[in-house]
């Protein structure tokens, strides 16, 4: 199995960290093609071939992008995964009908979204198709159909969801069976450990993909948020007492969590996509990740 985990008891399996590429475009690095195209043989050669999208990053035009480099490099599709997301319409220059930033998860968008994936992403099918954020109006029924259509026509391999609650997931999963959530977490970002969300996965026996490990960079930027610094004052003490990285330990903190998280990187740099598989090779003790909750809190554990 390699660098590789199943991602459900029926599901795929992935690269053990996912490379998140929304900022590999126009939101981002702005990689020319070949410069991606070596970027995605890069991580395949150190065994990261999985690949997560959203149809609306780079202002829906970072998937095509992508389909490009990787059509122009050595990497075959069947030796990667590609996860991708829909639902949220993104007012910009590539969908002037959007006035609003809203969500549709009708069947008949779903469809359409798929479709225009597909062809941008230069595929005959999408690995995993997440509803990238759960809509008020969402009717389950439709999306479930959706899911159906998708599955018996080949185009859409496995089914999952991105920052649903508990409720929202169980009720859809009620409907259609789901793979992951994939949500946010990380040593500043503690709620899904609370609110259910990762005992959820346990239940259903599958892994969660996590995005924004690192905070979303905010552990390394300036800040003149006071309770902030102390914050990261008091992870860095923590992080120096071992000998690591804030970035390492907080791929430790997430990795420690027995429901065995699959952390979505966020940089278009090859050296910061492999600390994340660098830390699979680390170990801490649960005395250690309790030392982190606290210093993230500022508070003993009850």
């Amino acid at each position: 199995m390699g660098f590789k985990s199943r991602l459900a008891n029926k599901g795929p399996e992935l690269s053990k960290v996912i490379a998140g590429v929304m900022k590999w475009g126009a939101w981002g690095a702005k990689l020319r093609t070949q410069e991606m195209a070596t970027l995605i043989e890069q991580c395949v050669e150190h065994e990261i071939t999985s690949f997560d999208h959203a149809d609306i990053y780079g202002g829906y035009t970072t998937e095509a992008e992508f389909g490009a480099a990787l059509e122009s490099s050595s990497v075959k599709r069947d030796k990667v995964q590609l996860i991708t997301k829909c639902g949220i319409c993104y007012p910009c220059d590539a969908r002037p009908d959007f006035k609003i930033k809203s969500y549709n998860l009708t069947k008949s968008y779903i469809l359409d979204c798929v479709d225009r994936s597909l062809n941008n992403l230069r595929t005959k099918y999408i690995d995993i198709l997440l509803i990238h954020r759960p809509s008020p109006l969402m009717n389950l029924h439709e999306i479930a159909e959706a899911f159906g259509a998708l599955k018996a026509s080949g185009k859409v391999w496995y089914f999952g969801v991105s920052n649903f609650s508990p409720t929202q997931l169980d009720n859809l999963q009620s409907h259609v069976p789901m793979v992951t959530n994939q949500v946010q977490a990380s040593v500043l970002q503690l709620d899904s450990f609370l609110d259910g969300t990762f005992d959820q996965c346990q239940k259903f026996h599958f892994k969660p993909m996590i995005w924004s490990p690192l905070g979303g960079g905010k552990l390394f930027q300036d800040s003149a948020d006071h309770a902030f610094v102390e914050q990261r004052a008091r992870l860095k003490t923590v992080a120096d007492k071992y000998g690591w990285s804030l970035d390492l330990m907080a791929y430790l903190f997430l990795l420690h969590h027995p429901v065995s998280m699959f952390p979505v990187t966020g940089s278009s740099k090859l050296e910061r996509i492999l600390l994340a598989k660098e830390a699979f090779e680390t170990k801490i003790t649960n005395e250690q990740w309790f030392e982190i909750w606290t210093a993230s809190t500022g508070q003993k554990v009850p």
